[in-house]
């Protein structure tokens, strides 16, 4: 268990990793196996990483396609293609023999022709139907269609999306330890908030603690936003010079093992009250949050949680988001849409992240991390809320008001 630490050891059970991929590679046959595609050809990274474990380039950009490739056919076993192939097969011995080849250049259509000669002699007639593809670009599209053409290629997201729904329990154990660590990192950047400080100053002090931890990368850019840059609300990090009594949201994450850990915090600069508007916009971004918190049940659906967290000052399309080993994906609660509504099920992680904002007043950006289980929402990002903007603690928020400390 992630809370004991995040080495392997032989005393206790911890993070099992041999069980999370053979858990993650059955969840994705299975939904395969239950849709009417063949195959999948697969070219993000991280869906790459989820059948196969293996490990590339990561953000703060797409990875280029081709870095890594995975075709998981029906019936049978991943093919990982990758120019760092030899690598690869030396350190990934869950790969069986044969199914780690090297890669291919699939940016023109000679390097896809030749790729789909290679997928063709390892599946055979599989590519003689519909194949699944969950990334492409429109002249790769034409390359793919030119190169099989007897395949009919639809949306691969479905299929994966479906199987990544549901988290399997190394799998939460490693969105905890993400979230451990992004924890460390709040609040290494908040010890060094005062006066005089930058945002890009509090932001590389979150990234140097999430290395110093073992953070692969991070959630995104990060957004470190202070004083009138909250309202309206500004996403990103710049170098301002905080001030004495501003407000400062921090929305940032880190990654362990390909899991992204993601929360948000609105604090205020030095030892300071807030005024009485700002307070009251605190506490409703605080409701929202833990009213869609509290709706993350089985028997109820991501439009419960959306419409539970919705603000009177808030925008409307700030919602949130699921998180696995993509920081952003189902289920979706940002500009939600009714087609959008899904059940939720035990074992399913969302991001809840409303905002609430008065231009001349200030703005409040709060993100809770929560596992939906048979019982009580498990709500795993425990870093406490700012106690000076609120009059009311909800019973699932068990760390704010417990000591009287403020970042300095």
């Amino acid at each position: 268990m992630t809370e004991f630490g995040f080495m392997g050891v032989d005393w206790e059970e911890r993070i099992n990793y041999d069980r999370m991929r053979r858990e993650r590679l059955q969840k994705a046959k299975d939904a395969l196996a239950e849709s009417d595609v063949n195959a999948l050809f697969v070219f993000k990274g991280e869906d790459v990483r989820y059948l196969t474990s293996f490990r590339s380039h990561g953000r703060p950009t797409a990875t280029p396609l081709g870095f890594g490739i995975a075709v998981l056919p029906r019936g049978g076993d991943p093919l990982l293609y990758t120019m760092d192939h030899i690598a690869a097969a030396h350190r990934m011995p869950w790969m069986p023999k044969g199914t780690i080849q090297p890669g291919s250049v699939i940016r023109s259509a000679d390097g896809v022709k030749a790729w789909a000669e290679r997928v063709t002699a390892s599946i055979g007639n599989l590519v003689e139907g519909k194949i699944g593809v969950d990334i492409t670009t429109i002249d790769m599209l034409e390359s793919l269609q030119k190169a099989f053409p007897k395949t009919q290629f639809v949306d691969g997201n479905a299929v994966l999306g479906q199987a990544k729904l549901l988290k399997t329990s190394d799998e939460l154990e490693c969105l905890k330890a993400a979230n451990m660590i992004t924890e460390a990192g709040m609040d290494a950047a908040l010890r060094i908030m005062r006066p005089g400080v930058k945002e890009c100053e509090m932001l590389a002090e979150a990234w140097r603690t999430f290395t110093a931890l073992g953070s692969e990368w991070s959630q995104c850019a990060n957004i470190v936003c202070s004083g009138p840059y909250l309202a309206p609300y500004r996403r990103l990090t710049s170098d301002r010079v905080i001030r004495e009594g501003d407000l400062v949201a921090l929305d940032i994450g880190a990654c362990f093992n390909g899991y992204w850990g993601d929360f948000t915090r609105t604090y205020i600069c030095g030892n300071m009250m807030p005024t009485k508007e700002q307070k009251a916009l605190h506490q409703e971004c605080y409701n929202g949050v833990f009213g869609g918190c509290d709706n993350c049940r089985v028997g109820k659906t991501n439009y419960d949680v959306w419409k539970a967290e919705q603000c009177e000052h808030g925008p409307g399309l700030c919602g949130g988001h699921g998180a696995g080993i993509n920081p952003w994906e189902a289920p979706w609660l940002s500009g939600f849409t009714p087609d959008f509504t899904m059940p939720l099920q035990a074992g399913m992680v969302i991001n809840i992240e409303p905002y609430a904002g008065i231009v001349g007043v200030g703005g409040m950006r709060l993100e809770n991390d929560v596992i939906v289980t048979d019982g009580e929402p498990d709500v795993y990002s425990t870093y406490p809320f700012d106690e000076r903007m609120l009059d009311d603690i909800h019973p699932l928020d068990k760390t704010t008001g417990r000591m009287r400390r403020y970042p300095k």
